[in-house]
């Protein structure tokens, strides 16, 4: 009976023996799967799930080449402004010549991309916007003076140039080919600490945040959740090689921190509005001459489509390059020159990359068939020429006016007004209104356009007597000048 149990316990041994051969044989001896630095092109085809820790070593996800391309090409922007607050006539009545309104300095802080080894730098509009003085400091600690080449408010991008040569820049990427779920690289200047690198995914494209101002707005964002935070805008969103990708812009939060979602305005837009700036100092806007909304169940049920996609024509404007071309109101546009596009925000950014004159193809649906038609571009004013400066809007008492968009009129609940897109020296700057402000009455006399505000003072300054609106945070202004 011993011998039996001891013929056992040898049995057993051996099989566990057997076993750790196996086990060993069948992973210890293999070799691990290694990602490719460049993991957004790995393919791991013995990949599998573990529900536990695992230590990949040498196999892990590396930023560190991509953040080694980008920490040196992004720079530190500063500037400075003297600001004025609005006349209080109470504040006025009250302390009489005690009373003073003096102009105080404003200092503002934002990241930069620099984009050519002889100094031209891409940032945000919103960042040297309003500046009398801007700066950019390196990142090996130099500070150098910077000019502003251009910028463009409709998208919020802005060219500077500084005295400088042998720069290490960034490479222009594609957006185009990014994809949902593909890591990025978000690189700027938060709080002022200097360069800063932080990783996410992309989260999602062609966002809608309706933050900028002007009825040509483009927003056609991308959405991560790599950290930023104030001090980020105007920085880099890279992918991992380092090549440029995005302008990192906006957080979308409700406390001012950030909450897990930033965004990025993709270079498909960047690199176009740029060549531009240079080019002619201004944006070649073309512009197919529709309104359009996102397309919703009911509306494609109505145009027997089995997807809700694309961008529903909700007006077709009278000479314009759409009409032209027979495009309908209640046509949905699904392609633009074959690019599928799947909401307002999307059509707005293939547009964006084309200038005025150029000649695409369109592709719609009316009535469930689709159609594919060639469309030659406009500008603004309604022709092919090149655009110059002003025809963006018409400058009255130095601030160049643009006419409320729908979405500000609901927005505000407002039935008219103008905004204030661009202020330069003269009347408004000089009584305290700023960029963003709206004006909706003037001397007594409702006004939707620069036409509106001239007629109203007669062209003359000292004709000015009262106006009111809204500052851009939403207060409410009344103001009365003279007797």
């Amino acid at each position: 009976m011993k011998g039996k149990y001891v013929l056992g316990g040898l049995l057993m041994a051996i099989a566990g023996a057997a076993i750790t051969l196996l086990i060993y044989t069948n992973f210890a001896d293999k070799p691990a799967t290694v990602v490719e630095r460049d993991s957004s092109g790995a393919q791991l085809a013995d990949a599998r799930g573990f529900l536990t820790s695992f230590q990949l070593g040498e196999g892990q996800i590396d930023f560190t080449y991509a953040a080694e391309q980008t920490v040196h090409a992004v720079v530190h922007v500063r500037t400075k402004a003297m600001v004025k607050e609005p006349d209080n006539p109470f504040m006025q009545w009250w302390y009489g010549d005690r009373y003073n309104n003096q102009p105080r300095e404003q200092r503002g802080y934002g990241s930069g991309v620099i984009i050519s080894e002889d100094g031209y730098i891409v940032t945000n509009n919103h960042v040297i916007e309003d500046a009398e003085n801007i700066e950019v400091k390196l990142n090996d600690n130099r500070v150098l003076p910077a000019e502003v080449i251009g910028r463009d408010p409709t998208t919020d991008i802005a060219l500077l140039k500084i005295k400088a040569n042998n720069l290490q820049y960034l490479r222009w990427g594609n957006s185009e080919t990014l994809k949902v779920g593909e890591w990025v690289l978000a690189v700027g200047n938060p709080f002022t600490l200097g360069t800063t690198v932080t990783a996410g995914i992309v989260s999602a494209k062609g966002r809608n945040l309706d933050i900028l101002e002007g009825e040509y707005r483009i927003e056609s964002f991308i959405q991560t959740d790599a950290a930023l935070n104030v001090g980020n805008s105007g920085g880099a969103l890279v992918d991992t090689k380092g090549l440029l990708v995005g302008i990192t812009s906006a957080i979308y939060t409700p406390n001012g921190a950030y909450a897990g979602n930033s965004f990025a305005i993709p270079v498909s837009i960047v690199k176009k509005v740029i060549d531009d700036l240079r080019q002619y100092g201004e944006v070649q806007r073309a512009i197919i001459g529709v309104s359009i909304t996102d397309m919703t169940p009911e509306e494609a049920d109505k145009q027997s489509m089995k997807e809700v996609k694309g961008a529903l024509v909700a007006k077709v404007y009278e000479g314009s390059a759409a009409a032209e071309a027979s495009i309908k109101e209640k046509d949905v546009i699904l392609k633009i020159a074959g690019v599928p596009v799947n909401n307002s925000a999307e059509l707005q950014e293939q547009v964006a990359k084309y200038r005025p004159g150029d000649k695409i193809s369109v592709t719609y649906v009316r009535g469930g068939k689709e159609y594919t038609v060639p469309v030659i571009l406009k500008n603004i004013a309604g022709n092919t020429n090149v655009v110059t400066r002003g025809m963006t809007g018409v400058e009255v008492f130095g601030a160049r006016l643009e006419g409320l968009s729908a979405n500000d009129r609901r927005s505000f609940k407002l039935e008219n007004g103008v905004r204030i897109v661009e202020l330069n020296d003269g009347l408004f700057k000089d009584i305290g209104l700023r960029r963003g402000t709206i004006i909706t009455t003037i001397n007594g006399k409702k006004v939707n356009n620069s036409s509106d505000v001239k007629s109203a003072t007669g062209g003359n300054e000292s004709s000015l007597k009262t106006i009111e609106g809204y500052f851009p945070d939403g207060r409410f202004f009344s103001y009365r000048f003279g007797n």
